[in-house]
């Protein structure tokens, strides 16, 4: 059983001929005979009497509604194409970690609101490794995330890098360690540190680092604020490795410090991330370009700032 069938048996229905329907598909009348017959065919029964005008015999009868509501399913589903294709969506799904949440997205979401009024925006603040799992999953349309090529190398990524920032020490301004002009990733061996949650890539990073020099990460606290940093630092114990795009605001905070490590520099690459369906239909399109432009255009006024 096919639509086209079912459209014409509709069309017989709603004419009362076959020669009328021919004209309301734009189609010739043996094309619509030969549709229903086929369909007929399908069914095993006759759908029409063919004396006179065509009326549905008990067979036709019974088929009528459940012809009309998979006809209606199916213009629904059309238009709702048609709506995606040219734009109309309803919302737009974006998750990114902390500080793109917090510091990038805010000018961004204003824009792109004034250009599509009608899109209902949702952001999710997510780690880098959730974000992308469940843009995957399809329950998102775009990610603003630390890039993991094992996660984003596949043909249904689409991947654009927005720009690079070290990884910085936070402290509290009474310390041992921020006295020091000079900070080594020695000095942190088994110092205990506050860390982000597991599926953050920062802490993944992190403790990479840590690896490949041989020094032990004491994580003590696991916290997926940026804000929970700050407050945990300035209890005074512990210390915390952060992006530089949030430290920057906390280097005139006369409670903390912000320091450099010396080489190896850890730093970390941002990306937006989507799939090559969804960066066809408009609002996502118009949503992606316009957050590479503003953040690469942005970025180096926010970095050149910190010390």
């Amino acid at each position: 059983m096919r639509l086209e069938q079912l459209q014409a048996f509709l069309a017989v229905v709603e004419t009362g001929n076959f020669q009328q329907a021919a004209q309301k598909c734009g189609v010739s009348q043996s094309t619509i005979s030969r549709q229903v017959q086929s369909l007929e065919a399908t069914v095993g029964l006759l759908l029409f009497h063919r004396q006179g005008n065509a009326k549905l015999t008990l067979g036709g009868d019974r088929l009528l509604p459940h012809a009309k509501k998979i006809c209606q399913v199916w213009a629904i589903a059309e238009q709702e194409l048609i709506d995606l294709q040219s734009g109309k969506q309803t919302e737009l799904c974006v998750a990114g970690i902390p500080s793109a949440c917090a510091y990038q997205l805010p000018p961004i979401l204003q824009t792109f609101s004034r250009a599509y009024p009608n899109v209902q925006l949702r952001i999710t603040t997510l780690g880098s490794d959730r974000a992308l799992k469940v843009l995957k999953d399809g329950l998102i349309d775009i990610a603003i995330v630390m890039n993991n090529p094992f996660l984003t190398a596949s043909s249904e990524m689409v991947v654009e890098p927005l720009y690079e920032e070290k990884i910085q020490l936070l402290l509290p301004v009474h310390h041992p360690l921020s006295k020091k002009e000079v900070l080594t990733w020695k000095d942190l061996h088994n110092c205990p540190q506050a860390v982000f949650k597991d599926g953050y890539g920062l802490q993944r990073i992190v403790q990479d680092q840590f690896n490949r020099q041989g020094l032990c990460l004491n994580a003590v606290l696991e916290l997926n604020s940026l804000e929970a940093f700050r407050g945990v630092v300035k209890q005074g114990s512990l210390v915390a490795l952060l992006p530089e795009t949030f430290l920057v605001e906390l280097t005139n905070d006369p409670d903390l410090v912000v320091k450099s490590l010396s080489e190896p520099t850890l730093t970390r690459e941002i990306v937006l991330v989507t799939t090559s369906d969804r960066i066809q239909i408009p609002p996502i399109q118009y949503f992606c370009k316009l957050a590479a432009e503003m953040i690469q255009r942005g970025q180096p006024l926010i970095l050149k700032n910190i010390i």
